[in-house]
């Protein structure tokens, strides 16, 4: 049998903490979510200012860098580039950059997506939070 590890409550809770003094300290106003590596939804916050709809697009960009196994600017890069059929793959809607998996051990345990901002500004939170496990 296979093991590996999993995001826990007190993961999720440093994550969208870092995430969120991050965007703080750039007075940034976004919705910061934080998924399994199924892309299913473990916390959520939506700062002051943020708009309503980047609740749901920063929860589309973690379930799809969850379910794709990369950062989500990958997928945008290659619509760009004219594949535009990409469109279609079922389950993948946040495909824009902003999408980051959490890694340990080699295996992507989770994601976080950021929305609200200049989309590499998106991803820079979202490492941020990352960046708080120390993994």
């Amino acid at each position: 049998m296979n093991t590996k590890p999993v995001l826990g409550a007190s993961d999720v809770t440093k994550i969208l903490y870092a995430a969120t003094d991050f965007a703080k300290t750039n007075n940034w106003a976004v919705a910061i979510s934080v998924t399994d590596d199924g892309g299913h939804l473990l916390g959520m916050v939506r700062l002051d200012g943020a708009a309503p709809m980047t609740a749901k697009m920063s929860e589309a960009k973690a379930r799809t860098a969850a379910m794709g196994r990369r950062e989500t600017k990958i997928f945008e890069d290659i619509i760009a580039q004219g594949r535009v059929a990409f469109l279609s793959a079922p389950n993948l809607d946040g495909l824009l950059e902003g999408g980051v998996p959490v890694m340990a051990d080699g295996q992507v345990i989770g994601a976080v997506g950021v929305s609200g901002v200049k989309s590499s500004d998106d991803a820079e939170i979202a490492r941020a939070g990352i960046a708080a496990l120390k993994l």
